[in-house]
């Protein structure tokens, strides 16, 4: 606590905000001398709303006595008013958006909460789109966040604990779980590591995420990032933890495993037959994003007897006239793609679907043309482009755009055995690889059938009468046993 003597409080305050253009101190006397300063910044506050009710409230007051005038005060506006003797707190709570009333001869001073921030209403998930669902994303602004996943639970066991991190930004942060639900033990580990963090300012999400991650060397995102409120609502549901950030729409949540980052919402809303051969398309694909041009490189340097012999004419006389090797050849296309992709995502919006449809097809066609790259290369390459978007998670699909590389090396010095060691390496690397305790290749390693329902496939909501195992505790009952019509109940109806 920052004590500060009731005399020297003005000119300390006054000290703190020295060359801040937008602080206001208003001063409004008694008929005996005595005053009431109410400060505020104008920019960040409702300055209607502070002529229109505090002023008035502290000038209908009785002045003639200090107490009963802070009393009277401190009565007409405790719906949002309250107080501190804190300076520190005061100093802390007026640069948040707070009108801070100090009377002269008392020791509480009074703070009412009045922000008016610009803010965005809440519109519909950029990155994170589905054809059947809700189609609201997370904003900006702290409280409409909170507000949105409010509007899913409504819980008393929805437990949202508010905290500060950054020592000039002040960012307000806020722990979202169910009490319940939730393990307790990820709980504590996840306010332990918060502790830790003390830094100048935290301006978004992701300066978080790299402080909690378990093993923050490993290419694998161990946190997950949604803009979706329903994501993190379901995440809350399954026993999970969110973390809010003020000033970013991307909201956190853990412990993941590598399968959520390969689950999408629309899983959820669609018929599970449907979900569940999306699901089947995107691990295949996920795999193609991941060997494919390591394959093709490996067969075509060291293996060409595995390719048929027809299909080894066709690429053997496109491979002809190109000067380089195969694992040359497809490092210039990699990188080519990558350039492009990231040139799309920088540019005006209107020009980035333009630019990535040129660079694709003129480009592409003119290497193959010139000889510099094959055009078996060019579709290898493209079909892997292609698969890095089916992945729902960006993070995963940046990832595995980064370890193509690595992989790429050694399928083009060693052939099938480097892909061999680089499956290896990688499957050791997740197998030992954990977020706040969960494994994170689970349900699969460790072996928990209980939650395969919802990892190869996705069975109907019915059958999935438990949470995922997340913690020491094993899973909880989501739901009761559901009993289904029988045939004669079916003739019945």
């Amino acid at each position: 606590m920052h004590h500060v003597p009731v005399a020297e409080r003005i000119p300390w305050l006054r000290a703190q905000l020295t060359s801040i253009s937008d602080a206001r101190f208003v001063v409004v006397e008694d008929g005996g001398g005595q005053t009431c300063t109410l400060i505020y910044l104008a920019t960040i506050i409702d300055h209607q709303f502070v002529q229109q009710f505090i002023v008035s409230s502290v000038n209908s007051a009785d002045k003639s006595d200090a107490a009963a005038w802070k009393a009277h005060v401190q009565r007409m506006l405790s719906a949002s008013a309250s107080a501190t003797q804190d300076a520190q707190h005061a100093l802390s709570s007026l640069l948040a958006g707070c009108v801070l009333l100090v009377f002269e001869t008392e020791a509480d001073m009074l703070l009412v909460p009045i922000r008016s921030v610009d803010k965005r209403a809440a519109a519909e998930a950029e990155n994170e789109p589905v054809v059947r669902g809700p189609k609201e994303a997370f904003v900006e602004d702290f409280q409409t966040n909170i507000g949105l996943i409010r509007k899913r639970i409504k819980h008393a066991g929805l437990k949202l604990e508010e905290q500060q991190l950054g020592r000039y930004s002040n960012t307000n942060i806020m722990l979202a779980y169910i009490d319940g639900i939730a393990d307790p033990k990820v709980i504590a580990e996840m306010k332990k590591r918060m502790s830790y963090i003390d830094m100048d300012g935290v301006l978004a999400s992701s300066y978080i995420e790299e402080f909690i991650e378990d093993n923050p060397l490993s290419p694998f995102p161990q946190v997950q990032y949604t803009e979706r409120p329903d994501i993190m609502a379901a995440a809350l549901l399954e026993g999970r933890i969110g973390i809010v950030v003020d000033g970013t729409p991307m909201a956190l949540l853990v412990p993941v495993t590598l399968y959520m980052f390969l689950q999408s919402a629309e899983d959820y809303y669609q018929r599970y037959f449907a979900a569940t051969w999306i699901r089947w398309i995107r691990y295949l694909f996920l795999m193609i994003a991941f060997f494919l041009p390591s394959v093709y490189i490996a067969i075509t340097t060291f293996h060409p007897e595995m390719i048929p012999p027809n299909l080894l004419l066709s690429v053997a006389a496109a491979r002809e006239s190109v000067p380089f090797p195969a694992i040359v050849e497809a490092f210039i296309m990699e990188i080519s793609f990558e350039a492009i992709r990231e040139a799309g995502l920088r540019i005006p919006k209107p020009l980035g679907q333009t630019v990535s449809i040129i660079g694709a097809l003129i480009i592409g066609q003119a290497a193959v043309q010139a000889g510099i790259v094959s055009a078996p290369l060019l579709i290898v390459v493209s079909i892997t482009g292609v698969a890095s978007f089916l992945i729902p998670h960006f993070d995963l699909a940046l990832s595995i755009r980064l370890l193509r590389f690595p992989v790429m090396i050694l399928a083009g010095t060693l052939g099938l055995y480097g892909i061999l060691i680089s499956i290896f390496a990688i499957y050791m690397h997740l197998v030992n690889l954990h977020s706040f305790g969960t494994p994170y290749l689970s349900p699969t390693a460790p072996i928990r059938f209980g939650d395969w329902k919802d990892v190869l496939v996705r069975v109907p909501w019915w059958m999935m009468r438990k949470r995922p195992n997340l913690g020491e505790g094993g899973a909880g009952e989501r739901m009761q046993p559901t009993r289904r019509l029988n045939k004669q109940e079916e003739r019945e109806w």
